[in-house]
């Protein structure tokens, strides 16, 4: 396959100009170009440049308001909710951040509710931003009915990711973003993509057979929830979180009412912060945390969750991005007026 290597600042521009020429207003472009580019520079293909036909596809349907104006309000004492006003996620984020952390140091612990937006992008980028800020967070987000709850050959529930993040000395953190099915659909997509298999129990085919048949899962199949009913519990979580709390379309909700263009639904994230230092080890919570991580890297194997993406950002930042040509080549025709 045909590469195009980019720096990180060609990714930056490339996904903007892109937006800019599909109806994205200023605001609205560079933050999810923002988004795209940490995605591309911690190495993750899945939620790069690859995710920008879909992004745009959804502006040119009418689907998305590319230059939504997210309001914020405060709603209880340690709830932050952000109506993003059809927008994509990435600026409605952006500009409920700041309440939500300094609620969160306020109040010990506080909520953003992210109500009427479409989300399409990893988890952990939006955690470790409040790592950044000396805070632990979760993340959870629904999507479309793609994953077959357990006992089940029928998709039902969303991917339905959630992520962590816990601040550390010196470091970004430890941050981890998972799916609840076996197999992120991202990358799903990228194995058929790319004509790769997916391992066995990732998903099921049309006839709901086992298959490691990307397309297959695609194309009429389901993806299955990982470890069974330990994953399917926690998409179910994800499910009344995202949406059953925050008054957002379930799964199934989302898919009725979504004009199926290959973007993302509309629906809505929560995440909740913590202030380590409100919760009765204010100054001792730190020394004691790197206690635990010092034994358990101790451990032969053992790495903690995020560190290869914290490697491969380092590498990332000091060479280029190769992404397939004709993804290159597809983007920059996007970039022509619709």
């Amino acid at each position: 396959m045909d590469k195009v290597e980019l720096s990180i600042e060609e990714v930056s521009a490339l996904a903007t100009r892109c937006l800019r020429a599909n109806g994205c207003d200023e605001a609205n472009a560079k933050a999810v170009a923002a988004t795209v580019t940490s995605a591309e520079a911690d190495g993750s293909a899945a939620h790069g440049l690859f995710r920008l036909p879909g992004y745009v596809a959804s502006l040119r349907s009418g689907k998305v308001d590319g230059a939504a104006s997210p309001r914020v309000e405060q709603v209880a004492p340690s709830v932050v909710r952000v109506d993003g006003g059809g927008g994509f996620a990435p600026l409605a984020l952006t500009v409920g951040r700041s309440a939500l952390v300094e609620c969160a140091k306020r109040q010990g612990v506080a909520a953003l509710a992210l109500v009427n937006i479409h989300h399409f992008a990893a988890l952990w980028i939006e955690v470790e931003a409040l790592v950044a800020e000396d805070l632990a967070a979760f993340a959870f987000t629904a999507y479309m009915p793609a994953v077959a709850p357990a006992g089940s050959t029928r998709a039902f529930f969303g991917t339905n990711p959630m992520a962590f993040g816990w601040p550390r000395d010196g470091g970004p953190g430890v941050v981890f973003d998972q799916a609840s099915a076996a197999m992120a659909r991202g990358e799903v997509m990228i194995a058929a993509r790319d004509g790769h298999p997916v391992p066995i129990g990732a998903g099921l085919d049309a006839g709901g057979k086992a298959t490691t048949d990307p397309k297959a899962i695609l194309e009429g199949g389901t993806l299955l929830p990982f470890g069974g009913h330990k994953g399917s519990a926690i998409a179910l979580m994800v499910e009344l979180l995202a949406a059953g709390l925050l008054g957002q379309p379930f799964s199934f909700e989302a898919a009725e009412n979504d004009n199926r263009d290959g973007g993302p639904p509309r629906g809505g994230e929560l995440i909740i912060a913590l202030d380590p230092t409100r919760f009765g080890d204010a100054s001792g919570w730190r020394a004691h945390c790197e206690s635990f991580f010092e034994r358990l890297l101790a451990l032969e194997g053992v790495r903690l969750p995020g560190s290869r993406r914290h490697a491969l950002r380092a590498t990332i930042a000091a060479g280029k991005v190769s992404i397939p040509a004709e993804l290159h080549q597809r983007i920059v025709t996007l970039c022509s007026a619709n």
